[in-house]
């Protein structure tokens, strides 16, 4: 069983920084299996929408709305994914939550999310 819990949520004022973070637990399943993360994001009357991936490789990829401004990262020997949002805007209000899975295309695991709120 795979279990992902999202931290760090908050309300942060426009223009400031935020940092997220996922932690990933399993059993049996080697945390290794999961060679993608990635975050997503969904705010009120929205789809869900993606936001940016982490792969084991190092690479990473970033939806346009953020790129430039968010930054993800994975420390593996703390089970942690990370998201760094630095001059955020209103329009990156939104519950977080983050993935896993083999593959970047196919999130199998999800947290339950941390809600952002940026406030004017």
């Amino acid at each position: 069983q795979v279990q992902l819990v999202e931290s760090g949520g908050g309300s942060v004022q426009v223009g400031g920084s935020l940092r997220l973070s996922c932690t990933a637990s399993s059993q049996p399943q080697p945390l290794d299996y999961l060679r993608c993360m990635g975050w997503f994001r969904q705010a009120p009357d929205k789809e869900r929408e993606w936001v940016a991936n982490h792969f084991n490789s190092g690479y990473t990829t970033y939806a346009d709305s953020v790129k430039g401004r968010f930054t993800i990262s994975r420390d593996n020997a703390k089970n942690t994914l990370y998201l760094q949002m630095d001059r955020v805007r209103p329009e990156d209000t939104g519950m977080y939550v983050c993935g896993a899975g083999s593959y970047c295309g196919e999130f199998n695991y999800w947290g339950h999310g941390t809600q952002v709120t940026v406030s004017s």
